[in-house]
């Protein structure tokens, strides 16, 4: 989903729903979008707080609520005790290696992966709607320590 779709789908959602669309939602869907993805409430915050320090964290943490429940983000938690959200609608899916030293996040796509998950469901007879990788380990930064 492109980023002006995204961002019109969000104010539908707001309409159809009796709220507001206020400048404080636009700006932090604004850069939610532009960001990409797996951010927490803090991290969007801090972000907007450089050139907004009006906008309060309340606001920041209610917008991400409304854009996963109007299917614009998607909750992802990672284990480490903290929502994160991302964009969904993204060209392909993807899946998630996750360092538990550090929390870095790295994305990736392996068509081998996706055709292995689908012989193995195959194979016991499920059909999959929809799955979610994650492998938690350690990133090569965090190894060298």
């Amino acid at each position: 989903m492109g980023k002006s779709k995204a961002r019109s789908d969000f104010m539908a959602y707001l309409q159809s729903t009796g709220l507001k669309n206020t400048q404080q939602r636009e700006l932090i869907v604004d850069e939610f979008l532009r960001a990409g993805s797996h951010l927490s409430t803090e991290e969007l915050y801090l972000r907007l707080r450089r050139k907004h320090p009006n906008l309060g964290y309340a606001t920041v943490h209610r917008t991400l609520k409304l854009l996963a429940e109007s299917g614009i983000a998607e909750q992802r938690n990672f284990g480490d005790g903290q929502a994160r959200y991302e964009p969904t609608g993204k060209d392909e899916h993807h899946d998630h290696l996750i360092c538990t030293a550090c929390g870095r996040i790295v994305e990736f796509e392996d068509r081998r992966i996706e055709q292995l998950q689908e012989e193995v469901a195959g194979l016991h007879g499920f059909t999959i709607v929809r799955h979610r990788l994650e492998l938690y380990g350690l990133c090569e930064g965090c190894r060298s320590l």
